[in-house]
């Protein structure tokens, strides 16, 4: 998951940049694009910016002034930047690419806002198009399922932009929602952060009064209402941070020292993508691996340890210093 966010925001950052990048006879500079960027909420730092104006200057219509420092950027004088009629068949793949790994993780506006560009690529990639190579490259590139695949359950999409211009905003959010028990509440909720866990979409959000985090499933989620009254975001709160705690594994953030034993075939990948960084394994009986680690302690954990059935034995876990977080998802007070 975090692989793929990154890769994710890194498109999202060069859309921002083709964007503000003016036509001849017009220049900018790295420095000025990345206080635009920062502005925008785009916290990356100055060489960040610089490597990617590298790397689109050599790639499209985009020269490059570096007859003195700061170097100095602008399309080139035949084109106008990206929101034009005409598109480089690099610049429609980017496109393609931010279309269909952004279109739950962005704003409703801000997809309309890029619909014109989103039509512009598809055409250019299209059957009709000359670009070939750039319009066979979906096709060899895939983000393969970890799991057994299943088909996303059904959000309505007035609650999905009720709830992305609110998160987007900072707005108040009222929502009619029904939790897994099947019990119904009008609640309103901080909203924080927004999250895809396979094929669901997460809303990690705060009550009024409360100061804790909760997670509010958009598919349950029967009808939301942004308010008009905005809200100022906990400067405690990091969605990162809140990830990596466990969370979103349906646990309290708690750490255990995990130990168990598993069949050298099936535990082989553990030496290549370990459980944690103090991660250890030793060789136990034949055929046998014995694995420990530090691990947050979650029902995702306990289902990913089930899932090796006999070839996992003997687990252990013990007590490490606890974390301050404890969730109850489903656990709704009163609306206020």
């Amino acid at each position: 998951m975090t692989k793929r966010s990154d890769t994710l925001e890194t498109v999202l950052l060069v859309v921002e940049i083709l964007r503000r990048i003016p036509r001849k006879p017009h220049w900018t500079t790295a420095g000025q694009l990345h206080e635009q960027l920062t502005n925008c909420g785009f916290n990356r730092d100055l060489r960040t910016i610089q490597r990617q104006l590298e790397m689109v200057s050599s790639q499209m219509d985009i020269e490059c002034n570096n007859t003195a420092k700061p170097y100095r950027y602008c399309w080139l004088e035949h084109t106008q930047g990206l929101a034009v009629s005409y598109l480089t068949a690099q610049e429609s793949l980017l496109l393609r690419l931010a279309q269909e790994h952004l279109r739950d993780l962005l704003p409703a506006h801000l997809m309309r806002a890029m619909k014109g560009l989103f039509e512009q690529a598809n055409r250019t990639l299209g059957p009709g198009g000359t670009a070939k190579l750039e319009r066979e490259w979906p096709g060899k590139v895939r983000v393969v399922a970890t799991s057994q695949p299943l088909l996303p359950p059904k959000i309505s999409p007035p609650v999905f932009e009720q709830v992305s211009e609110a998160l987007y905003g900072n707005f108040w959010l009222w929502l009619d929602y029904e939790n897994a028990k099947g019990r119904s509440s009008e609640i309103k909720v901080m909203p924080l952060g927004l999250a895809q866990q396979g094929s669901r979409l997460y809303l990690v959000c705060r009550y009024p009064d409360y100061d804790n985090e909760r997670i509010l499933a958009l598919h349950r989620m029967r009808s939301a209402k942004a308010s008009t009254l905005t809200f100022t975001r906990p400067s405690d709160f990091d969605l990162a941070t809140y990830d990596d705690k466990g969370n979103f594994g349906f646990g309290d953030g708690s750490q255990v020292y995990l130990r168990f034993q598993i069949t050298e075939i099936a535990g082989h990948h553990l030496q290549e993508t370990p459980l944690s960084r103090d991660q250890q394994i030793e060789s136990a009986a034949p055929g046998w691996l014995q694995v420990s680690a530090t691990v947050v302690d979650s029902a995702l954990l306990d289902r990913w340890l089930r899932g090796f059935g006999a070839d996992v034995q003997a687990i252990e876990k013990s007590d490490v210093e606890p974390t301050d977080a404890v969730r109850d998802a489903d656990d709704i007070p009163p609306a206020s």
